[in-house]
């Protein structure tokens, strides 16, 4: 009995440490291919639109902008917040 609640407590501690361990992606930086292998909830048709959003209007300035993309809602933003960062644009060669 006392293994079985071992081995169930350390199968909690695994679980519970799986969003520490999960990569964060760079939302101004991505391809499509890279943001829905990343993004929970988001396939390849949605990425495709956070690129081409990011491409007519710029860099994301906040993780809540994404929302402005079509077919991207608070509730996807919220799931993936923890794995979405945002990168500075690299400065050009002037």
């Amino acid at each position: 009995m006392i293994q079985r609640m071992r081995a169930l407590c350390a199968a909690l501690c695994l679980l519970s440490a799986t969003p520490v361990l999960a990569e964060s992606i760079d939302i101004n930086r991505a391809s499509a291919e890279e943001i829905a292998a990343a993004l929970n909830g988001v396939g390849i048709q949605r990425a495709r639109a956070i690129v081409a959003w990011r491409e007519a209007h710029g860099p994301f300035k906040s993780i809540d902008a994404l929302t402005e993309v079509k077919g991207i809602g608070p509730a996807t933003v919220e799931k993936n917040r923890q794995r979405i960062r945002l990168g500075t644009p690299q400065e050009g060669g002037e």
